[in-house]
C-alpha cells in the first residue's frame, strides 16, 4: 500500500512538469499564440457603403472567414493575408477571421448608397456638410451649411428633383432664429386723381323770336332747350344762363373744371407656422344668379371679395423668404350688369403674386401700378366753328384725365408668444353693463361688473 501511493504521487508530478514545458513551448514558438477573446465594445471597425467594396489586409495567414448575414455584406479571401468585402445593405454585421492558432473578430457597417441628389448636392456645394436621407414618403435634408442662400438653393434643388415626395429641409445656418413664427403686415395704398375741363356755349332766341327770326344753335355735347309749341324747355341751365328778354336772345355756357381725389388704404396682418401657408379673408359674398344650360333654372353662385392675404413664410436664419398672394376687391355697380331682373355688380380687384426675400422689420414695395387716362372731346358747327372770332361760340370741348396709382407694402416680423403676465389689459368700460339693482341686472346669473383680459393680476370690479 505505500509503494502504490509513493508511485501515484510520482505520475502525478510528471503530470504536471510535462504540462509546463508544453506551456513554454508553445509560448515561444513562433506564428503561434493564445488570445483572450475580444470584448464586443472594443471590436474594429470596418465602414462602407453599400454598392461598394473595400479590402481588408490581415497580418497573418487566413485559414477561415464567417459572417453573420451575407445579405448586409459578403466577404471573399482573395489572397493568404487580404480580404475583399462586398457593401450590399444598409446594416451592421460581424466578420469572424481564423489563422493558425489565431482568431480576430470586425464589425461591418454598412451605410445606405449615396442617392444621386447627395452627389449633386456635394458637387454643387463643396465643403458643405449636407446629408440626404430618402424614404418611402419624405426626402429629408440635414446638416449645417454656411449661409442661406446654400440653405435655399438645396431645398429648391431637392424640391425639383423629388417632385413626386415631400422635402423636409432641416439645414442649420449660422445665426439662426429661435421662433419659428412670422407676422406678416402688409399695407393696401391707392391714390386716384381725376381732372375735368368741360367748356362749351349754346345760343338760342325765345319763343317769338328775335326780328321774326326763332333759332338755337348747339354742338350737341351739352344740353340745349328744345322748343316746344309755347314754350321752352331746359334740361339743364349748365353753368351760366344768361337771357335778355328785350331781344329776347339767351344763351347758356358751360365751363367747368372740377378735381377729385381719393385714397383707399386696407392694412391686413397676419400670422403662420414656418413653411406653413396662412390666409384669411375680411369682406364678404355677393350672389351671382347663374342659368343652367337645359332647364333655364337659375342657380346662386356666390363670389368672395373683400381684403385678403395669403402667404408661405419660410425663415432661414436671419432671413425670411415670403410667397405671398394679397389681393382687395371691391363691388363695382357702375359696371354691372342686368340680367332677368338681376343687379350683378361688377369686383374691381387688385393682387399682387410674388416672392420676396427680407429680414425681420425690413419692408419692401412688391407692387405698384400707375394707370394713366386721358380723353378729349371736341364738337364744332360745320362753317361756324371754323370763323375767326366768333368761331369760339360754336365749339365745344371736354377733356378728362385720371391717374390712379398703387401701392402694396410687405413687412414680415419674428414674433413669440406672450406669457401670461405679458398680456396687456383690454380697454374696460368704467360702468357696468347692467347694474345689480335694475330688475333685469339682479335677473342675470353670476356677476355683471367689468371685464378685461385674462391676467395674473387681480382686477377691481371683476365678478
Amino acid at each position: 500500500m505505500i509503494v502504490k501511493t509513493y508511485m501515484t504521487r510520482h505520475v502525478t508530478r510528471a503530470a504536471a512538469i510535462l504540462g509546463l514545458c508544453v506551456a513554454l513551448l508553445v509560448t515561444k514558438t513562433p506564428g503561434v499564440s493564445a488570445q483572450a477573446p475580444q470584448s464586443s465594445g472594443a471590436l474594429p471597425r470596418v465602414s462602407l457603403t453599400a454598392g461598394r467594396s473595400t479590402v481588408l489586409p490581415i497580418d497573418f495567414d487566413i485559414t477561415r472567414v464567417a459572417i453573420t448575414n451575407p445579405a448586409i455584406a459578403d466577404a471573399v479571401v482573395v489572397t493568404p493575408r487580404e480580404i475583399l468585402i462586398d457593401g450590399k445593405a444598409q446594416g451592421t454585421i460581424s466578420l469572424i477571421i481564423w489563422g493558425e492558432g489565431r482568431r480576430v473578430q470586425y464589425d461591418i457597417a454598412v451605410d445606405a448608397p449615396v442617392t444621386m441628389l447627395q452627389q449633386q448636392l456635394r458637387n454643387l456645394f463643396p465643403g458643405e456638410d449636407i446629408q440626404v436621407t430618402v424614404n418611402e414618403e419624405a426626402t429629408t435634408l440635414s446638416g449645417r451649411v454656411s449661409s442661406n442662400a446654400v440653405m435655399l438653393k438645396a431645398g429648391e434643388i431637392a424640391e425639383k428633383t423629388s417632385a413626386k415626395q415631400k422635402v423636409i429641409n432641416l439645414l442649420q445656418v449660422p445665426g439662426g432664429i429661435d421662433t419659428q413664427q412670422v407676422l406678416l403686415q402688409v399695407r393696401f395704398a391707392e391714390v386716384n386723381r381725376q381732372a375735368v375741363t368741360e367748356a362749351g356755349v349754346s345760343l338760342f332766341t325765345g319763343i317769338s323770336g328775335y326780328k321774326d327770326f326763332v333759332g338755337r344753335s348747339t354742338t350737341q355735347q351739352f344740353a340745349a332747350p328744345t322748343f316746344d309749341t309755347d314754350k321752352l324747355t331746359f334740361s339743364d341751365f349748365l353753368n351760366l344762363f344768361v337771357f335778355n328778354t328785350k331781344y329776347n336772345v339767351g344763351g347758356l355756357l358751360k365751363a367747368l373744371q372740377s378735381r377729385g381725389f381719393l385714397q383707399s388704404l386696407a392694412e391686413p396682418n397676419l400670422i403662420a407656422y414656418n413653411g406653413k401657408e396662412a390666409s384669411f379673408l375680411a369682406g364678404g359674398e355677393v350672389p351671382v344668379p347663374v342659368v343652367q344650360g337645359n332647364t333655364n333654372a337659375v342657380s346662386v353662385l356666390y363670389k368672395e371679395f373683400g381684403i385678403r392675404l395669403s402667404f408661405t413664410p419660410t425663415i432661414a436664419g436671419d432671413v425670411i423668404r415670403l410667397h405671398v398672394k394679397p389681393e382687395v376687391s371691391t363691388l363695382d355697380f357702375t359696371n354691372g350688369v342686368s340680367l332677368n331682373g338681376f343687379r350683378i355688380p361688377a369686383l374691381q380687384t387688385r393682387r399682387a403674386e410674388t416672392e420676396i426675400e427680407l429680414r425681420d422689420g425690413q419692408s419692401f414695395a412688391i407692387a405698384g401700378l400707375m394707370n394713366n387716362v386721358a380723353q378729349t372731346d371736341r364738337s364744332a358747327v360745320p362753317v361756324l366753328g371754323s370763323l375767326p372770332i366768333i368761331g369760339s361760340l360754336f365749339k365745344s370741348k371736354a377733356a378728362r384725365q385720371s391717374r390712379t396709382e398703387l401701392m402694396v407694402l410687405i413687412t414680415p416680423r419674428l414674433v413669440k408668444p406672450l406669457d401670461p403676465d405679458e398680456v396687456p389689459d383690454l380697454p374696460t368700460d368704467s360702468k357696468q353693463f347692467m347694474s345689480d339693482a335694475d330688475a333685469i341686472g339682479a335677473a342675470l346669473q353670476g356677476g355683471t361688473g367689468t371685464m378685461d383680459a385674462p391676467s395674473g393680476r387681480a382686477t377691481a370690479g371683476r365678478p
